[in-house]
């Protein structure tokens, strides 16, 4: 378990205590199951109930010997239970414990991730209104293209972030089916509906069919919900590493007093945030593909999924409560600098408005390859030399009787280019 990332509410579903607890309360949801048909007698399943428990240090040390934890597990709860002790277990095999207890892990594990995304969602949604009408330039490929605001960031990364709940609610629901159909999931030994009562109190579905465990493609499913939001956690993160470069300086991670940015160089404010995310991303990536080549087991069921799990389960998990928490302060304290914006946006000095004077042009009648010409030397001009790319419109002869300095100084209103900023709000925001 990755324990120096963990946040006290994910980590405890994955202590020792709190997975045979999961165990256990799968055995007793099977006990009272089979009470129904009478299998059990009902006061034997009190007793169970009363008396059933574990510990620890006990399974440990009895695992040392059987060398199978759900053995030791159980041995340590017959010290408990006593002579009833004999009703647990009944029919089963260690897979229906262990899938259905991960299943309940994974589920609540979710819950969190899924409060997580609605806590970056509100941030989110608070900065895009807040910088709804904060102008700054539109980049592609890196380079600037035309200006728009600050809010449609935190609107896109919104919409993305929305999507990303979504799915982790489907994911939430696809992770909980457990199963309880024996060895090699033909319920020789125990019937479908004690599988559906103990999976309906411990509020799981049933697996549809299976062999000796729960097929793979469902917590591949899962751990690729994960991956698609690390994802979306690292787009915003190198977005942020891209706005605080000193070139740029558009936005900025909060930096605290007294923090420092280099051991070397005192002047230095670094992304570290940012950057660790982009990191931690990876691994939650790298996650999903472990789980997809769970996929195939041998014949009906091997081992080898398992010491997977036990890793990428706690590991993934752990990871997205911290990078969504990490993302959130991150994004709560960005700082903003719409003077920088500003400054950026006449770098190029007026070339941002390039497109208005082609369809200008266009629509006072010059065929778009025509005015496409025209518009780029002038372009190249400005670029190479130190002119103002209005200035040298203005001078330009072949436009000079079709476009009029008036009209070529509205291609230079910088609200043109913002009039729909309330129409994309109404649709990302309803």
């Amino acid at each position: 378990m990755i324990t120096r990332y963990s946040r006290p509410e994910m980590s405890s579903i994955w202590s020792d205590e709190s997975k045979y607890k999961n165990w256990l309360r799968v055995e007793i949801a099977v006990c009272e199951a089979w009470a129904q048909n009478g299998r059990i007698p009902k006061e034997v399943v009190e007793d169970i109930k009363a008396k059933a428990g574990f510990d620890v240090d006990r399974i440990n040390e009895l695992e040392k010997e059987l060398k199978h934890d759900v053995i030791a597990f159980l041995t340590s709860v017959s010290e408990h239970v006593g002579e009833n002790s004999r009703f647990i277990h009944l029919g089963l095999t260690s897979s229906d414990v262990l899938d259905t207890a991960f299943a309940l892990q994974l589920k609540d594990a979710s819950e969190i991730i899924i409060k997580d995304l609605g806590a970056v969602l509100d941030v989110l949604k608070r900065q895009a209104f807040e910088h709804k009408d904060t102008v700054m330039i539109g980049r592609t490929h890196g380079i600037h293209a035309e200006p728009k605001t600050l809010g449609l960031v935190f609107a896109l990364w919104y919409d993305e972030m929305k999507r990303n709940l979504e799915r982790m609610t489907r994911a939430k629901e696809v992770i909980s089916v457990g199963k309880i159909s024996g060895a090699v999931g033909t319920f020789a030994n125990v019937p479908p509906h004690v599988e559906e009562s103990a999976c309906e109190r411990l509020g799981l579905k049933a697996a549809t069919i299976s062999t000796q465990v729960v097929q793979r493609d469902v917590h591949a499913d899962f751990f690729l919900t994960l991956s698609l939001v690390a994802s979306t956690i690292e787009k915003i993160a190198v977005e942020i590493r891209h706005f605080q470069r000193t070139e740029v300086l558009e936005l900025e991670e909060p930096f605290g007093k007294g923090q420092k940015g280099s051991s070397a160089m005192p002047h230095k404010r670094n992304p570290i945030i940012s950057e660790n995310l982009c990191g931690l991303s990876r691994l939650v990536r790298s996650y999903a593909i472990s789980a997809l080549e769970n996929i195939p087991l041998w014949h009906e069921r091997d081992i080898s999924h398992s010491s997977v799990e036990r890793v990428i389960g706690p590991d993934g998990t752990i990871l997205l409560d911290y990078m969504l928490d990490r993302l959130h302060y991150l994004l709560d304290g960005l700082q903003v600098y719409p003077e920088n914006m500003e400054k950026n946006i006449w770098l190029t000095r007026g070339l941002v408005f390039s497109q208005k004077v082609l369809l200008k042009l266009i629509e006072k009648g010059f065929s778009r390859e025509d005015a496409y010409k025209i518009v780029q030397n002038n372009a190249m001009d400005t670029w190479k030399g130190d002119n103002d790319f209005k200035d040298l419109l203005l001078k330009d002869k072949s436009i000079k009787n079709s476009l009029s300095p008036e009209e070529i100084e509205e291609c230079f209103d910088v609200k043109a280019d913002l009039k729909n900023i309330d129409a994309i709000f109404e649709r990302v925001f309803n």
